[in-house]
C-alpha cells in the first residue's frame, strides 16, 4: 500500500516521548521481579506472597482505567500524565523504604493506582495523531517500551544489585519520571490542531483522515451499548485478559524462572534475562508492520499468541538438561506473544470517539486482572510444589486459550460478507 507523501514530524516528537515515558513507568513496575531476590530475605516473605506483592499492583491498576481515559479525552491528555508522572515517581522511591510485607502491598497497590489511567491515556494520545494506516506501527513502536525496559531494567538492575541493595534500587530507578515529568508537560500537544510545531500540510491530512475514519467506525459501534454488544469487542476482552496471564506470568517471574534453568551470578541471571525481551522487541516490529500492510488484524494476533503458547511448552520441556535450548524457545515464546500494538489497533478500528475512552479503560482494567492472577498463581503453585513446572502449565493454557479466542474473530472482510448474505436474504423474502 502507497502511504501519502505527507511530513511525518508526528512520529518524531510523539512517539519518542511516549516511548521513553513508558519505557520508566514499565521499569518502575517490573524492577519488583529483580528487587523480590531480596526482599524474599529481609522482609520474611515467601513465593506465594512475593506473587501478591507483584500482582497487586494490577488490582490498584484497574481504578483509575476508565476515569483516567476520560480525563485525557475530555480534559488533557498531555496534564493528566505530567501529573501521573510525578505522582508515580514518589512512590517508587518510597518502594525502596518499606519495612514489612503490609507496607510493601500498599505502596505496590498505589503505584498501580497511579499508572493505571496512563496507558489508556496514551492510547487516546496516539488515535489522535496516527490514521489506522499507521497506528499498527504507532501501537507498536511504543509498546517497545516494555522489551526495552525489560532489557534496561535487567543489567541496571543486576548492576545497582551488585553494589547496593534493593533499597537502593528503588530509589534509585524512582527518579527518573520525577524528571521526565516537565519534559514531557513541554514537548506534547493533546491534538494537531494545538500543535504549532507541525506543518499546515501534515495537520489537514491528520484532521481529514481521522474525521473520516470516525464517520466509518461510528457507522458500526456509534454508541456504548453496540459497543459493548460488539462480539469482537467481546471477544477483544478476553483475548487481552489470557494473553495478560502468560505475559506477566512469563515477564514478572523471568529472573527466577532463568535462575532455575541456569545456576550463576546476578549479573549472569540479568543479562541472560535481557534475550527474551529482545525478541519482543523484534517480534513487536515485524507484527506491527505486517498487520499495517495487510489490516488483517485477526492473524497478525492469533498466531503470533499459539506460537508463543507452543514455544513456552518446548522450553518447558526441555527443561533444565537443555539450557541453551530452553531459554532459546522461552525467548522465541516472548516474542511472539508480544503484539500488543496490533491488539489496541484492532479495538480502536472497533470503538469510535464517543465510547473509546470508556471501551479502552474498560477492556485494559478487565483484561489486566489477568496482570494479577498470573504472577500470584506461579507464586502460589510455585510454593504448593516446589518447582516452576504446574506454573509454567498455568500459562501456557491460559497463552493456548488467548490465541483460540482469536481465531474466532470477524475480519473486515467476514463483516462484510455477512452483511451481504443478510442483505439478499432480506431482499428474497
Amino acid at each position: 500500500m502507497d502511504y501519502p507523501k505527507i511530513p511525518s514530524e508526528r512520529w518524531k516528537r510523539i512517539i519518542p516521548i511516549a516511548f521513553l515515558m513508558y519505557t520508566i513507568a514499565f521499569l518502575d513496575r517490573n524492577n519488583i521481579s529483580f528487587g523480590l531476590l531480596g526482599m524474599e530475605k529481609d522482609i520474611g516473605i515467601g513465593a506465594t506472597y512475593a506473587g501478591l506483592a507483584a500482582g497487586v499492583f494490577f488490582f490498584g491498576y484497574i481504578f483509575l482505567q476508565v476515569p483516567g481515559a476520560l480525563f485525557a479525552q475530555k480534559w488533557s491528555v498531555k496534564k493528566y500524565i505530567a501529573i501521573s508522572l510525578l505522582a508515580w515517581g514518589v512512590i517508587s522511591v518510597a518502594t525502596g523504604l518499606v519495612q514489612n510485607l503490609t507496607q510493601l502491598l500498599i505502596v505496590r497497590f498505589l503505584l498501580g493506582f497511579v499508572e493505571g489511567g496512563v496507558s489508556p491515556a496514551t492510547m487516546i494520545l496516539l488515535t489522535k495523531w496516527f490514521p489506522l494506516n499507521e497506528r499498527s506501527r504507532a501501537n507498536g513502536y511504543w509498546y517497545l517500551c516494555i522489551p526495552v525496559a525489560s532489557i534496561v531494567s535487567a543489567p541496571l538492575s543486576g548492576l545497582i544489585l551488585t553494589f547496593m541493595d534493593w533499597r537502593w534500587m528503588f530509589i534509585i530507578e524512582g527518579m527518573p519520571p520525577i524528571i521526565l515529568a516537565f519534559i514531557w508537560w513541554r514537548m506534547i500537544d493533546d491534538s494537531p490542531s494545538e500543535a504549532k510545531w507541525i506543518s499546515k500540510e501534515e495537520r489537514e491530512y491528520l484532521e481529514t483522515t481521522l474525521e473520516k475514519e470516525r464517520q466509518e467506525i461510528k457507522k458500526s459501534t456509534g454508541t456504548l451499548k453496540e459497543a459493548i454488544k460488539n462480539r469482537n469487542v467481546i471477544l477483544l476482552l478476553l483475548v487481552f485478559c489470557f494473553l495478560q496471564i502468560g505475559f506477566y506470568g512469563i515477564g514478572l517471574w523471568l529472573p527466577k524462572l532463568i535462575q532455575s534453568i541456569v545456576d550463576g551470578s546476578m549479573m549472569k541471571t540479568s543479562l541472560l534475562t535481557a534475550i527474551p525481551w529482545v525478541c519482543a522487541m523484534f517480534g513487536s516490529i515485524i507484527n506491527s508492520k505486517s498487520a499495517d500492510k495487510t489490516k488483517d488484524y485477526k492473524w497478525n494476533i492469533a498466531i503470533p499468541i499459539l506460537a508463543g503458547g507452543i514455544c513456552l511448552l518446548l522450553s518447558v520441556w526441555l527443561g533444565k538438561e537443555n539450557p541453551i535450548f530452553s531459554i532459546a524457545f522461552l525467548s522465541l515464546s516472548l516474542g511472539f506473544i508480544f503484539c500488543y500494538g496490533v491488539y489496541w489497533t484492532a479495538v480502536t478500528s472497533y470503538l469510535t470517539d464517543s465510547v473509546l475512552s470508556v471501551g479502552i479503560g474498560t477492556i485494559n482494567a478487565v483484561g489486566n486482572l489477568g496482570g494479577f492472577v498470573g504472577p500470584y498463581f506461579v507464586g502460589y503453585l510455585i510454593s504448593t510444589t516446589g518447582n516452576f513446572f504446574v506454573g509454567e502449565v498455568f500459562l501456557i493454557i491460559s497463552l493456548l486459550i488467548s490465541g483460540s479466542l482469536a481465531m474466532l474473530l470477524k475480519t473486515k472482510r467476514n463483516e462484510e460478507t455477512n452483511q451481504m448474505v443478510e442483505t439478499n436474504a432480506q431482499v428474497g423474502n
